[in-house]
């Protein structure tokens, strides 16, 4: 696994991500969507697996998943797995704070 970073540090990624609100991140050809939710991190790729729209452009539920806005499929931010199994789970990412950033796990 390769770690890439992504903020100098957790203030910096304060600062930039809003509450519940994706944000695309985009990594080489790599398109993730970054969420802060209760003050931690989480990737998921970017591309719903049901038809392909960016989840970026979506919200995030109360129960802490990533809501397509084309389609309403919800996936759980933390595994990936859409609630009801309807298609494939996305890609999750690993986020790492280290004492010199913010780093995202890629394989």
């Amino acid at each position: 696994m390769r770690w890439i970073k992504i903020f100098a540090d957790k203030n910096s990624a304060l600062k930039k991500l809003e509450e519940n609100k994706p944000k695309l991140l985009l990594i080489g050809e790599k398109r993730i969507c970054l969420v802060m939710r209760e003050l931690k991190f989480y990737a998921v790729s970017d591309r719903c697996t049901h038809h392909g729209e960016s989840l970026s452009k979506g919200k995030v539920n109360f129960v802490g998943e990533i809501v397509c806005p084309w389609h309403g499929y919800q996936f759980s931010l933390q595994s990936g797995r859409e609630w009801q199994e309807r298609c494939a789970d996305l890609v999750t990412f690993p986020i790492r704070e280290e004492h010199d950033g913010l780093y995202i796990g890629l394989s």
